[in-house]
């Protein structure tokens, strides 16, 4: 059902998503599913009452919580059918996945095997219109140490459909230049390079990602807003923010950017930065953990003032800059 404010043809259109993390779309009926496999019998009202947050912190609390029942590779395949499924309905026909491969190491998991189980349980979707392309991520908190493990658990897996490394987590945590190693490595494979900024870190977050980096796209990137010199930058070298908005609302980033108690979707920034020629891409992030989907991100983004043809607009620059060669950019 196509939700208010969001024009048919917008809802019709076939999409790309690229801010996504599998870890975050378990839906509660799957969640049960898992805990039920490790011995831990839980109700779908449970698991949403774990799914829901005030801030930030919480929500790492939530999806460590629930990535604790992620143990073998066969709990992996059964979230990357699930989600698989759940991007059908969502007309998604290309979506380049996150994975938290910084947790699988930490957890002492073998990540090279859990990625062959996503690959093969999702291998099946290409012939039902559906192209999956994976992001290796790092957690920043864990240190430089951790996260150069991940980009060498890349290259051990050594497969084309790996097509950029990432880091997330805590942006607050451990100075952006200590990581420049990673990403030079992670470069020098053949990876592109992404990083979570300016989501509840300041717009220096986001220059530091690019300019001691090499970040080609920004996960979240919201506080560029407050720095007028760093978005002409950003429209200039056509570096795209993955925005998620109803991530921002139910992690308090948007409430903390506007330095508010609260905030409404209408008070984004989204329409501001895209009028400002920034590339943006919109994104789920967490899906199943915000009760959101990319259709209602579209209809976010209508209520925040986008018209069609906008909509239209940022519907193409998911494919536009989707890590794919340039040929096979358009539509997927």
């Amino acid at each position: 059902m196509t939700p208010p404010l969001l024009p048919d043809r917008i809802a019709s259109l076939p999409k790309a998503e690229l801010h996504l993390h599998l870890e975050g779309s378990i839906q509660p009926a799957t969640v049960c599913a898992l805990t039920a496999r490790h011995g831990v019998v839980m109700t779908e009202e449970e698991v949403r009452q774990r799914y829901a947050y005030r801030d930030f912190p919480e929500f790492i609390e939530a999806f460590k919580w629930v990535t604790s029942f992620l143990r073998d590779p066969q709990d992996y395949a059964l979230i990357a059918r699930d989600l698989a499924e759940h991007l059908l309905t969502q007309r998604v026909v290309y979506a380049e996945v996150t994975l938290s491969i910084g947790v699988m190491l930490l957890r002492k998991q073998h990540s090279e095997a859990n990625f062959e189980a996503i690959l093969r349980a999702t291998e099946p979707f290409e012939s039902r219109g559906l192209r999956f392309r994976w992001v290796f991520d790092a957690a920043r908190q864990f240190g430089v140490d951790a996260a150069m493990e991940v980009v060498e658990s890349a290259e051990r897996c050594h497969s084309k459909a790996i097509v950029a490394f990432g880091t997330g987590g805590d942006e607050l945590a451990i100075p952006t230049e200590e990581f420049r190693r990673v990403y030079d490595r992670a470069a020098q494979l053949g990876l592109h390079r992404l990083m979570h900024a300016g989501e509840i870190g300041g717009p220096d977050k986001i220059r530091e990602a690019i300019e001691l980096l090499g970040a080609e796209r920004i996960g979240h990137g919201i506080a560029a807003i407050n720095d007028p010199q760093l978005m002409d930058l950003l429209a200039e070298r056509k570096i795209p923010l993955e925005i998620c908005p109803a991530s921002n609302m139910k992690t308090g980033a948007l409430a903390r950017l506007l330095r508010r108690e609260d905030a409404a979707i209408e008070d984004h920034p989204l329409p501001a930065l895209f009028r400002h020629g920034i590339p943006v891409v919109l994104s789920t992030d967490d899906p199943a953990m915000f009760h959101t989907t990319l259709r209602e991100e579209y209809a976010n983004a209508a209520r925040m003032g986008l018209q069609e043809e906008e909509l239209a607009r940022i519907v193409e620059m998911g494919f536009e800059h989707a890590f794919l060669p340039a040929g096979e950019r358009r539509g997927a």
